[in-house]
């Protein structure tokens, strides 16, 4: 395992709380324009030491990016729209730094062993947020809580800027640290690791007394769906019928979508919430005919800027600055031609989590988890969004990855000298019959 790990720990880390600890909480439209100069700046310097470990590993890199068309355009769109970016200039620094979430997706799947740098991305940056978050709740309340002066109301926010960036950390690692827990106990019980499962249980714990304060009801329902996904798919039969995976995934989608857009069937009002989703459907129907160009969207990340955005805060004392939407979210950005590249994405990262079922059932069930936690969670929240963690989360787990060289062991001949078989290169389809 390299040390480039550490890069993409760094990044989410500051996905994670670079708002309220490198004071980008924004004021004004004007702020917004100026952006934050201290982020800015270690943004960028990731961001280059990235691209040098990357360069090192060119070949790897070439034969990721073969076959990870569908991003490659998504992203290519993303850069074109900055054309007719009402701030162009800002427009194509924020592309930039959306790069960076991708740099660093690329610099975990390009290491030698995939799952293992997944579980120690997962885990080093868990281990750091967490245990803070629950530190600072508990014991430096004037830290880890926030007093809302609207209504007077207490939230729980740890070391992120909020109650719903708390939901997300705990949405992600938990089922990151229930994916760990499962494959321990797969192993036999003389291979097991009772320390890492000691270690993963506690955290696994914390998640759940984060939850309980977070009170993000969009994080807590896609945890439980997709940690469903997770121990479903830990039953090799159930992991081999793709019918049945596909039948769980669908599902839990759909359930979640009438949930919350279906008010007759009273699922929301079952739940004691809201059913205008806490204000967002009013929201939603005052941003939709802002958005000039509908085909192409207003350009890259330019839609809460300006005049817009300075309108809509004299509407709403809560000063909103995404749609509370992914695909709205995109569709006010990028139009109806991002939200249609951005299914091609989901479509195509699917299809591969899936297929990966065949080669590495195990790494394969939380890449299917995770994109269906960036479908479900952007129903309610900008999940498609550039340094977002639902979305860094999303792209690891939609990359496609090359095909699986699978190596025959070797043979032993009767003299006892060991006899060297080629490496034999195989097709998906191929792979899946060995492993079968």
């Amino acid at each position: 395992m390299s040390k480039a790990v550490w890069l993409p720990v760094i990044w989410m880390m500051l996905a994670v709380a670079a708002s309220r600890w490198l004071q980008a909480n924004y004021r004004s439209a004007a702020d917004q324009v100026d952006g934050n100069p201290i982020q800015r700046n270690i943004f960028l310097v990731l961001l280059g030491i990235g691209l040098v470990v990357l360069f090192q590993r060119k070949q790897r890199v070439i034969a990721l990016l073969r076959v990870n068309g569908p991003l490659l355009v998504f992203f290519g769109y993303c850069l074109i729209s900055v054309i007719w970016s009402d701030f162009p200039d800002i427009a194509f620094k924020r592309w930039i730094k959306a790069v960076g979430d991708i740099v660093m997706v690329m610099i975990i799947v390009t290491e030698t062993n995939r799952t293992a740098a997944v579980k120690r991305f997962l885990a080093r940056t868990a281990f750091l947020l967490i245990p803070l978050s629950v530190l600072l709740i508990q014991y430096y309340p004037y830290l880890g809580r926030e007093w809302k002066p609207q209504d007077g109301r207490m939230v729980f926010v740890g070391v992120t800027g909020d109650k719903n960036m708390l939901g997300v950390i705990c949405l992600l690692f938990g089922l990151g640290f229930l994916w760990m827990i499962i494959q321990q106990l797969r192993l036999d019980k003389k291979f097991r690791n009772k320390r890492k499962l000691a270690a993963h249980g506690a955290m696994l714990l914390m998640v759940f007394w984060l939850f309980a304060r977070a009170n993000s009801m969009s994080s807590f329902a896609s945890f439980a769906l997709a940690s469903g996904l997770i121990v479903a798919t830990s039953f090799r039969k159930f992991a081999r019928k793709r019918t049945l995976v596909h039948v769980y995934a669908v599902g839990a989608v759909c359930l979640a979508f009438t949930a919350l857009f279906l008010p007759d069937i009273g699922l929301v009002k079952t739940l004691g919430r809201d059913p205008t989703l806490t204000g967002r459907t009013e929201l939603w129907h005052e941003i939709i005919p802002l958005n000039t160009n509908p085909l192409l969207g207003t350009g890259f990340e330019s839609f809460w800027m300006g005049d817009r955005l300075d309108k809509i805060w004299a509407i709403h004392w809560w000063h909103p600055n995404e749609a509370h939407n992914g695909y709205l979210e995109v569709y006010l950005n990028l139009g109806w031609v991002g939200v249609f590249l951005l299914a091609i994405v989901i479509i195509a990262g699917y299809r591969s989590a899936v297929r990966m079922l065949a080669w590495d059932p195990e790494a394969a069930k939380l890449r299917i988890a995770f994109i269906m936690v960036g479908i479900i969670y952007a129903f309610t929240e900008a999940g498609f969004r550039l340094l977002n963690p639902v979305w860094i989360c999303f792209l690891l787990a939609a990359t496609a990855l090359p095909r699986p060289i699978v190596r025959r062991a070797p043979r032993i001949a009767t003299t006892g000298e060991e006899v060297i078989t080629p490496q034999v290169d195989l097709s998906e389809s191929q792979a899946e019959n060995v492993y079968r």
